[in-house]
């Protein structure tokens, strides 16, 4: 069974409205993000953001990997280890953003504590390769969701 560890951001609440300023609609600046009791024997951290409710699947926001074992905080409009490409073609951090009058989306922040220090990929890796790369080196996992809609 995977351990749990815990997480919240001082951006949003659990289950509760992404403000504008984190989105399309706003600043699209990262959300604050910290976790915290995750194993001792981790090595590092991977984050994924993630929509599951996007018209053609789920779609990816934020990827960061090789975030250091020291590192559990993401301060607001930071960053920490690599970046990822997102699913809008950037590296780092993209807002929701979704279709207008699709109602609401959930966005799913998603800590993995890891057993490997480094997974061994470029910068702009996608989070279908990033998620390959963490099978069998997950040790923990920890997550939050906010919601967001277009209107």
């Amino acid at each position: 069974m995977l351990l749990l560890f815990k997480i919240y951001s001082n951006s949003f609440k659990e289950g509760e409205v992404i403000p504008s300023k984190y989105t399309c609609e706003g600043e699209n600046i990262s959300v604050h993000v910290k976790w915290e009791e995750y194993p001792k024997e981790t090595k590092s951290f991977v984050l994924i953001m993630s929509d599951p409710d996007a018209p053609l699947g789920t779609f990816y926001h934020w990827i960061l990997f090789d975030i250091p074992a020291n590192v559990n905080e993401i301060k607001e409009g930071e960053s920490a280890g690599v970046k990822g490409r997102n699913d809008f073609g950037k590296l780092g951090y993209g807002g929701p953003c979704p279709p207008r009058g699709h109602g609401k989306h959930r966005y799913f922040i998603t800590v993995y504590a890891l057993n490997v220090e480094k997974l061994g990929l470029k910068e702009g890796a996608t989070a279908k390769e990033v998620l390959k790369a963490m099978e069998n080196k997950i040790i923990a996992k920890a997550e939050i969701f906010g919601v967001y809609e277009r209107k």
